[in-house]
């Protein structure tokens, strides 16, 4: 009997959560919105990069930072090769050829948990380096630039239509009158509730003038990065040899 009953409990409370989900969809989620290409999309663009200072970025050799929930990344932006730590793993990685060498416990590992461990790192680098400074992508390869107006307010929409884990995702940025962002909604394929968003605050100078925001705050989870630290060498981290030798 009190097996039915702890099963029976389990049934509540998963169709609680199940309806809890469905009226958080219709009470939060938003259409895509269509925009239109147009100069202005492209000069707001260039005036958000201007902003964060996207040639700084570009001459930065060396940045680390920390993703909530433990992710640790050092990566070498010249030579696109990044260090990655969660848990007892560790993956020296080549994003380009979704390649490297992968540790676990301090041990190197051979294929196929080797495999799996890279494609790991791979994914969470694409998702946690779009946290880190994701206004400098908004002329990558793939991207198209419109203006859209939500709630009274004008937005840069850019879209995705090919690289990173899930293409086809759309951002809505809102920038300040310096352009500065302040906020972006998000219709992305691993969250299924249109236009959530998040802001983009807690903005940190880095070593050259580039601007990077730490602090990313919803109606749900807010999103902090830490211990971010831009330099131009190895040894700028405590490192006394190249750490990406082996790649």
């Amino acid at each position: 009997m009190k097996k039915k009953g702890c099963l029976k409990w389990i049934a509540y409370i998963s169709g609680f959560m199940l309806i809890a989900l469905i009226v958080s969809y219709f009470a939060f989620n938003e259409k895509e919105p269509i925009g239109q290409d147009s100069p202005e999309a492209k000069a707001m663009a260039e005036k958000m990069l201007k902003a964060v200072n996207k040639p700084a970025w570009d001459s930065l050799q060396y940045i680390a930072w920390t993703f909530p929930g433990g992710n640790k990344y050092i990566w070498d932006k010249k030579r696109h090769f990044v260090q990655v730590k969660w848990d007892d793993k560790e993956v020296l990685l080549n994003p380009n050829e979704i390649s490297g060498i992968a540790k676990k416990g301090g041990t190197v590992v051979t294929d196929p948990e080797a495999d799996k461990l890279v494609k790991k790192a791979w994914s969470i680098f694409c998702n946690d380096s779009f946290w880190l400074n994701a206004p400098v992508k908004a002329f990558d390869p793939g991207t198209d630039r419109s203006i859209v107006e939500i709630d009274g307010k004008k937005g840069l929409k850019v879209s995705y239509s090919s690289g990173g884990v899930t293409p086809g995702d759309s951002y809505v940025w809102f920038l300040n009158e310096d352009g500065l962002p302040t906020s972006y909604k998000m219709w992305v394929k691993i969250i299924p509730v249109g236009g959530m968003e998040f802001t983009w605050e807690g903005w940190k100078e880095m070593s050259g003038g580039a601007m990077i925001s730490s602090s990313h705050q919803s109606r749900g989870p807010t999103l902090e990065l830490t211990d971010i630290k831009a330099g131009q060498s190895y040894t700028d981290f405590g490192f006394e040899t190249d750490p990406f030798e082996g790649l």
